[in-house]
């Protein structure tokens, strides 16, 4: 196999060297050079080589479960019916499936098992693997992020997961979309997951492997119910696992055919009969061989995120966080593993050493919910759910390796057993105390600016500017681009972002053509049409509608971009590692107003309520044609842009709003705009004749001063525990949180009967403890000394009497012998 892989590659490089550069795109995908394109922008250019959609191909489905088993059609290129498909993921020949023609003759690939999330790379071979001349990318997915309509439903999963425990039994249903099978006949299949080696050792690996069949050759008509049986000798360890639905034509455990999968899930249904016959002490002894594994592993609690604070916070800080799939406000708050929170939130970066990940959680009070006082906690996790890069190992295998370490746990030791202090243990609520909340800033309208400190201005040239530059921290770049209003207007309207950080992909959102926001990866629009997030290179991105989109990068910077009536609204969220790293347009993030506005030579701005040289310092920022991040591709751009000056200096805007009382629009301006920041609404209804783009003016602001309020840092004094023999009423530890204590019933309590959160973050009043009373001391006292006095006199008594007894009998025996 190596040597074909090889040869393979041989050909490619090949075919590279031999074919004229330009004249066709066979291996030249993403070449700019020659008397024709193979790159994405060709499409939009008109300029692309004839045989482009042939060799540089994009499919339908684009994405799938991690699992494998997708059926995707490759789109435009045509193939023969004697062609033999074979395609290559990740340039990786044991990733290599079979294909096949359909009766259009257009060819399908099989996605394979993968152990990583986001674009794969993968070839197209038509002669049966000699060459792989086509290319194109793959999404794969978490399957937790995958929606539901591509998943084998587990009818009542908690049943599927609670199976053998007291009360829980009979049979099993699970559900499916026939099309999702290419078959009339289909086999049931479970398949299992373990980690094997020594973890954090260089022999730690991810292992999927089927264990055996539930069924065979049974009609694909949407549904399967079974009554589960214990697992044969062997099979019960595996505790996690998935189960399968695949053509009864493929050999029992073929890897890689087309197939639907279930959500993973920990297998109780099959456990060995020790299991069902006593759940609760099978389940501790797991719980204490983890415990004892626990002990013996690294302590990754350190190099984690605290938490936000509230709620608020949580939802706000989204260049950090971000919803947690399994408890969502906006879907309900069904909060399997949290009973009592209302959202999770989770850390959106792995730690960087050890792989691991933090969890937040919060009540309808919009307060952090504690392990310490709850069993749906907030819990960190040794494994990120979402896995992390170079992922393919343990702890970074998305989902799986989260499940090994952190909920498979959480079973034995909570859901399955009553032993909660063992996980709590080793997976602990971390407060906020140390949380610090980012810094926003914001563009918007026609346009206007509020840099992280707070200072508000308009500028209204037309170019390509930097809003933000951090070179020495994280390499941040986040770069503007502005167009007038229309031919006749003298104000402009920023219709483009671009950014990257360090060396990852560059992502560039714009107003559409049409309505709403495209996204563009490396200059190729990304579709979001099947899945709202995408893992790309050092860089997310979330796209839950067409008219929002939220970037985040690995240093926890975030950039929210909105459409709201034809117009773009940008938010940068920077954390507290950019303190005095940031230069642009938005200013210089250092809680110091008076230096926000200086211009690229480091001169700054003397009056910031003086138009024109606001104007001078925002031209000053135009970017540099060899930084310049954009998209060129259309004349109008090409033209105007990369071709025309950076900053426009005919462009000369209009400075000031024209108070004419005569003006049409003059009534509706005074309507709409109103209250803090109207001067901005003002402006885009009366200069830029829309009273729409200045009611989204006003709105963009408001916005604003609402996540500035949310994310205001918020003083915590930490958990407080009940005394013992005692209660505590009141689980918030904020600022001005109120805390109370009572004792049982016999003991008096000493210290503070209620404790208050401080200003400073300490506990008002001493520690509170519950004591026995001095009077039920002394009665206690009392009565045992009494009891104790009178056990003395009664043995008294007796020895007296047992000795008067034996005298007497000494003295009858002595009488006898006379």
């Amino acid at each position: 196999m190596m040597e074909k892989f090889t040869a393979v590659l041989f050909v490619l490089m090949v075919s590279c060297v031999c074919r004229t550069l330009g004249q066709t795109c066979q291996g030249l995908c993403g070449a700019t050079s020659g008397t024709c394109s193979c790159h994405p922008t060709c499409v939009a250019m008109k300029s692309c080589c004839p045989d482009y959609r042939d060799y540089c191909v994009e499919t339908l489905p684009y994405s799938g479960t991690i699992l494998g088993g997708t059926d995707f059609v490759v789109l435009d290129a045509i193939f023969t019916q004697s062609s033999k498909i074979k395609c290559m993921f990740n340039n990786n020949s044991p990733s290599i499936t079979e294909g096949y023609v359909d009766e259009n003759g257009r060819a399908h690939c099989i996605s394979p098992l993968l152990y990583e999330t986001g674009w794969i790379p993968f070839h197209v071979s038509s002669d049966d693997g000699m060459t792989f001349n086509r290319t194109g990318t793959w999404l794969s997915v978490h399957s937790g992020k995958l929606d539901s309509k591509f998943k084998a439903a587990m009818v009542n999963s908690t049943k599927w997961q609670y199976y053998g425990t007291p009360n829980v039994g009979g049979t099993l249903e699970m559900t499916w979309n026939t099309s999702m099978v290419r078959a009339d006949r289909i086999n049931i299949e479970l398949w299992g997951y373990r980690e094997t080696g020594k973890p954090y050792g260089s022999d730690w690996r991810a292992e999927w492997t089927y264990l055996y069949s539930l069924a065979k050759d049974q009609p694909n008509n949407g549904s399967f119910s079974f009554l589960p049986k214990p697992a044969a000798d062997g099979f019960s360890s595996w505790e996690l696992g998935s189960v399968r639905v695949s053509p009864s034509t493929s050999p029992d455990g073929s890897w890689n055919v087309h197939a639907v999968w279930t959500e993973d899930h920990a297998l109780a249904w099959h456990l060995e009969e020790k299991f069902r016959q006593d759940s609760a002490a099978w389940a501790l002894d797991k719980c204490l061989a983890w415990d004892k594994l626990e002990n013996q592993l690294p302590n990754f609690l350190s190099e984690i995120i605290d938490c936000p604070c509230t709620l608020a916070q949580a939802r706000a800080d989204t260049g950090r966080f971000h919803t947690d799939y399994g408890c969502d406000i906006e879907k309900g708050s069904v909060c399997t593993y949290h009973p009592g929170s209302v959202h999770c939130v989770r850390a959106i970066q792995a730690s960087p050493k050890y792989g691991a990940g933090q969890q937040c959680c919060y009540d309808s009070a919009g307060v952090q919910v504690l392990t310490s006082d709850s069993i749906g906690g907030s819990t960190p996790d040794r494994a990120h759910d979402w896995g992390s890069p170079p992922f393919q190992n343990p702890p970074r295998v998305p989902g799986q390796s989260h499940w090994v370490y952190d909920v498979l746990s959480f079973y034995y030791c909570c859901l399955w057993s009553d032993h909660c202090h063992y996980y709590f243990k080793h997976r602990p609520s971390s407060d906020c105390r140390s949380y610090e909340p980012p810094r926003s800033a914001v563009v918007f309208g026609d346009p206007h600016f509020v840099t992280f400190d707070g200072v508000s201005y308009s500028f209204n040239g037309k170019g390509e500017y930097t809003l933000v530059t951090s070179a020495e921290t994280h390499d941040l770049t986040i770069q503007g681009r502005t167009k007038p209003v229309n031919e006749t207007i003298k104000a402009t309207k920023m219709t483009s972002v671009a950014m990257k950080e360090a060396n990852s992909d560059v992502i560039e959102v714009r107003l559409s053509g049409h309505t709403g926001l495209e996204v563009l990866q490396n200059q190729k629009t990304l579709s979001f049409t099947e899945q709202s997030w995408m893992d790309l290179h050092g860089v997310f991105v979330f796209s839950p509608t067409p008219t929002n989109v939220t970037v985040m990068f690995p240093s926890g910077a975030g950039v929210e971009v909105r459409e709201r009536d034809g117009d773009l609204t940008t938010t940068v969220l920077l954390p507290e590692e950019f303190e005095n790293a940031t230069l642009g347009l938005l200013g210089k993030m250092n809680g110091y107003a008076e230096d926000d506005l200086a211009l690229s030579n480091g001169e700054r701005v003397r009056n910031q309520s003086n138009p024109e040289e606001l104007f001078t310092f925002g031209a000053s920022w135009a970017v540099f044609n060899r930084s310049a991040l954009f998209t060129y591709d259309s004349q109008y751009l090409i033209d105007n842009y990369l071709n025309g000056p950076r900053h426009d200096p005919s462009f000369i805007p209009v400075f000031s709003v024209p108070e004419n009382p005569d003006d049409p629009l003059a009534n509706q301006a005074s309507k709409i705009c109103t209250g803090e920041g109207s001067q901005y609404c003002r402006y885009d209804i009366l200069v830029g004749r829309s009273p729409g783009m200045g009611n989204a003016t006003k709105l963009s602001y408001q916005s604003h001063i609402s996540l500035v309020q949310d994310l205001k840092p918020v003083v915590s004094c930490g958990w407080l525990s009940p005394p013992a023999k005692g209660k505590k009423e009141g689980t918030s530890y904020l600022q001005g949180a109120t805390v109370r204590f009572t004792c049982d019933d016999d003991y008096t309590l000493k210290g503070s009967e209620e404790r208050v959160c401080q200003e400073n973050g300490q506990w008002s009043g001493e520690e509170a403890a519950c004591k026995v009373p001095l009077s039920i001391v002394g009665t206690v006292v009392g009565s045992v000394l009494g009891a104790l006095a009178l056990i003395v006199i009664i043995t008294t008594i007796t020895l007296y009497f047992r000795k008067q007894k034996r005298k007497a009998a000494n003295e009858d025996m002595k009488v006898e012998a006379f």
